[in-house]
């Protein structure tokens, strides 16, 4: 055999090392919730090691409790049924699962290249907002559109900034509720697989049934915009 080049030549003082084995892709990891999975079926999620189970529904919600009753009451016949255990258990957070969770939830998604005016009044608005609740604003806005994402987000923030602690609670639960609803869908079947659960965003709608039990009397539907967030 003819050598194109005499440094490629074997020799027996320079023996060939044998090639690496390819790498084994790893799951990419969002910079705030931590690793993202690839969707997979509703059988495979029944059938996977719970902890397997638990690290998809913590993408989902971080909250553990939700994801341990989750994972121990496998496996689901179909993905409504799936989706009407993650609201009960949504529901059923307890102020401590309601701060973890809140750890480490993203920002609002919201599209790219808004008005700088926009973003500013955004801004302000999510200052006020933990200044007055202590953690981050959270709003579900799966079934908004694109352009409407900033208003929408807007509209809540500032009619959210009226509630009392209690009633923030309660309103914040929800909206993760039906983020968790929205992200596990995508999860086991796919983007677009969970129907769209609860009130849209910024407008005032009636809780759920076991969260109506605990709130206060329904506040008017047009609520003054706070000082703070004027734009």
């Amino acid at each position: 055999m003819t050598w194109p080049h005499s440094s490629l030549r074997p020799s027996p003082d320079r023996p060939v090392t044998p090639r690496s084995p390819p790498v084994a892709p790893v799951d990419p990891v969002d910079p705030v919730r931590g690793p993202t999975l690839p969707a997979q079926t509703l059988e495979h999620f029944n059938t996977a090691p719970p902890d397997e189970a638990r690290r998809t529904l913590l993408t989902c919600l971080h909250s553990t409790r939700w994801a341990h009753r989750l994972t121990a009451h496998r496996p689901y016949p179909d993905l409504p049924a799936l989706l009407a255990a993650a609201d009960e258990a949504a529901y059923d957070l307890s102020p401590a699962d309601l701060a973890e969770a809140l750890a480490t939830e993203p920002a609002p998604a919201l599209p790219a290249g808004i008005y700088l005016a926009a973003s500013t009044a955004l801004s302000a608005a999510r200052s006020a907002y933990e200044a007055r609740f202590g953690h981050r604003f959270v709003v579900c806005l799966d079934d908004i559109a694109p352009d409407e994402a900033v208003d929408r987000a807007l509209a809540a923030i500032r009619s959210r900034l009226t509630n009392d602690p209690e009633e923030e609670r309660i309103t914040t639960a929800d909206e993760l509720r039906r983020l968790a609803r929205g992200r596990l869908g995508t999860a086991v079947e796919g983007p677009g697989a969970a129907p769209p659960s609860g009130s849209a965003a910024g407008r005032e709608q009636p809780a759920p049934a076991r969260v109506r039990q605990q709130n206060a009397p329904a506040r008017p539907a047009a609520a003054p915009t706070h000082p703070s967030v004027q734009v």
